[in-house]
């Protein structure tokens, strides 16, 4: 049992060039595949937290390395959906552009300040990954933007800046922290309080 919150990590790791081969070489008859994938994806997301958790196995180690590949997880889609819709995607440049920005700059402010990647799982960034997912549905699925799309980006930019308060914050470097407000908590000693969402 102790394995498989990291077979699941492996899963999701493998997932990823399977789905941009997919987009790349079937395109648009692999649609709905790559839609089945994504939201299999998301559940070995859900489940390796979870059973981790039960199993006793929740370290810095699974989280960072489950943080990571939900990175390469989401670019992969993110590749698939220029590949089979590479108008729609020029058409939104900008948004997908703050996003990207905004994803490097949680990265150099943590690693300047911690000299590691962020990895707080914070409640906004989960908020953020289910908008993806139906912001991919649409996209993926049904050749569209509109609403899905820019909530995706607001809740991005939103949850993104949230992530950089919490590493600004926090006086060390630790996981799983769910929000800016728990790590000014932290900053000023109150006691730290897992809170577990549904990763």
């Amino acid at each position: 049992m102790k394995t498989i919150p990291y077979i699941l990590i492996a899963v999701r790791f493998i997932l990823a060039p399977v789905i941009i081969a997919l987009a790349y070489l079937k395109g648009e008859e692999s649609r709905f595949l790559i839609l089945a994938l994504m939201y299999f994806g998301l559940l070995t997301d859900i489940f390796d937290g979870i059973i981790a958790r039960k199993v006793g196995v929740s370290s810095e180690k699974l989280r960072r390395l489950d943080s990571q590949t939900d990175l390469i997880f989401w670019l992969s889609l993110g590749f698939s959906a220029y590949f089979l819709n590479p108008g729609l995607i020029q058409n939104e440049w900008q948004g997908i552009l703050l996003i990207l920005v905004m994803e490097a700059l949680c990265y150099m402010v943590s690693i300047w300040k911690f000299g590691k990647e962020t990895c707080t799982h914070a409640f906004l960034s989960k908020m953020w990954g289910l908008s993806l997912l139906i912001a991919f549905t649409y996209l993926i699925g049904f050749q569209q933007t509109g609403w899905a799309f820019y909530l995706t980006v607001g809740l991005g930019f939103v949850s993104h800046i949230d992530v950089i308060l919490i590493v600004l914050l926090l006086p060390k470097w630790q996981y799983d922290v769910p929000s800016s407000y728990h790590a000014w908590k932290i900053r000023n000693g109150k006691e730290r309080k897992k809170t577990v969402f549904f990763n």
